[in-house]
């Protein structure tokens, strides 16, 4: 087991990745909006959330998996099951997201309060979504 059980087992370490996981997702969620903006005939705020909040989706459950919850593959069925949860969990943290990004965009009509909204939504998120996720999607292992 060794150093590298007590790295994964310590608080620091575990908050210190997710909240680095939550940025990564966060900055790919943000570029395929400001990408899909770009080139989208007319610029459309719902169709650039639900391609950004796609890309984060799929990074961040992979991420979560393997190196917060350090989640194994047992068979397609139990990866299907979790793979619905995390998303039916990410449902109501999307929620929170597009709803404070869509009234920062609404109150200010700036990028700037825009992506203001949508960072602080998905931190609002992330933080109901890790324990959502440890309690009904990764349980651990009973011993």
């Amino acid at each position: 087991m060794g150093r590298q059980s007590s790295e994964r087992s310590t608080s620091a370490g575990l908050a210190t990745r997710y909240l680095a996981f939550a940025m990564l997702s966060t900055a790919a969620n943000f570029a395929v909006q400001a990408t899909v903006m770009q080139l989208a005939p007319s610029p459309s705020l719902m169709p650039s959330m639900l391609a950004g909040t796609a890309a984060g989706f799929g990074l961040k459950y992979v991420l979560d998996k393997r190196w917060i919850f350090f989640d194994g593959y047992t068979s397609h069925g139990d990866e299907m099951l979790k793979v619905a949860l995390y998303g039916l969990f990410s449902v109501l943290t999307t929620l929170i997201f597009w709803g404070f990004e869509i009234a920062f965009w609404t109150v200010w009509k700036t990028e700037l309060a825009k992506y203001t909204g949508g960072a602080l939504g998905l931190a609002i998120g992330y933080i109901s979504k890790y324990a959502m996720d440890r309690k009904f999607v990764f349980k651990p292992e009973e011993v």
